[in-house]
């Protein structure tokens, strides 16, 4: 029987890369984004694109309602939308950090919240939450980003625990570097915030450093494969990781004590 996936962010990146995927693979695809007109493409591959803000209640709660007067039931959700807001710490507005709070973690969760009923019902459901090797070791200037990420994958954890009994399966993807449009704004809000201030020599050498990986990240169809084997797999693997540096930062981050750690990225974002 052909299974419904909702896939958030689906405009471009990852997202865009799964839908079309997942699609091409037999599923009947919505692929939600605020920007639709970047979604227009998806019609050709049978995918529907439909509108979704994630910071908006009333928006997620009319996208759900859509898709299960349309589609009866949403099997999986592939919480893809976020962002990253770079800057640092004491540069970031506690507007700005709420909002890229509201984006990647808070409009996730509440996705999850609606999908669930259904799921439990049907007892089967996966729920794809979009972590990050970011969401397991912390860079600096970067630090609102981080936290979304770390956020993403301790409700991962609490969520599993809770929703396994009722035949649902939470699996959690940690993203390397991938090529997509993400660098493109996290450095175009690095240089906005902290390019300027008393953090503007590490805000050079964080740009340097990464923008230096640019000729080397792969497509994100890598992300989008590991996500059709995580939602295929009888019994899934928790996490799932994949691009550019992903092996090596995850390691380091279970395996090298902190201070090492410290002087390893320091050592790396010179300007």
């Amino acid at each position: 029987m052909e299974k419904t996936v909702l896939i958030t962010g689906a405009s471009a990146g990852i997202g865009k890369a799964t839908a079309v995927y997942l699609a091409q693979n037999g599923y009947n695809v919505y692929g939600a984004a605020r920007r639709t007109d970047k979604m227009q493409d998806l019609e050709t591959y049978g995918i529907k694109p439909i509108a979704l803000d994630v910071t908006k209640d009333e928006s997620i709660v009319l996208c759900v309602d859509q898709i299960l007067k349309e589609a009866g039931s949403i099997d999986i959700l592939v919480n893809n939308a976020g962002f990253g807001s770079y800057g640092a710490i004491e540069d970031v507005s506690m507007e700005d950090a709420r909002y890229q709070l509201e984006v990647n973690v808070f409009g996730a969760m509440r996705l999850a919240q609606l999908v669930l009923p259904k799921m439990r019902e049907n007892k089967f459901g996966k729920i794809v939450n979009m972590s990050s090797v970011g969401g397991k070791n912390s860079f600096p200037l970067g630090g609102w980003y981080h936290a979304s990420k770390f956020a993403i994958e301790a409700l991962s954890d609490a969520m599993r625990r809770e929703v396994k009994q009722f035949g649902v399966d939470i699996i959690v993807i940690e993203p390397g570097g991938i090529k997509s449009e993400w660098g493109n704004i996290a450095f175009e809000s690095l240089r906005h915030v902290s390019g300027k201030t008393a953090y503007k020599e590490l805000a050079a050498g964080v740009e340097k450093f990464f923008g230096a990986t640019t000729n080397s990240l792969p497509e994100p169809v890598i992300i989008a494969k590991l996500i059709k084997e995580g939602i295929e797999a009888k019994s899934p693997k928790t996490r799932y990781s994949g691009g550019y540096m992903a092996t090596p930062s995850l390691f380091m981050a279970r395996f090298i004590p902190d201070k090492w750690q410290d002087k390893i990225i320091a050592s790396q974002m010179k300007s």
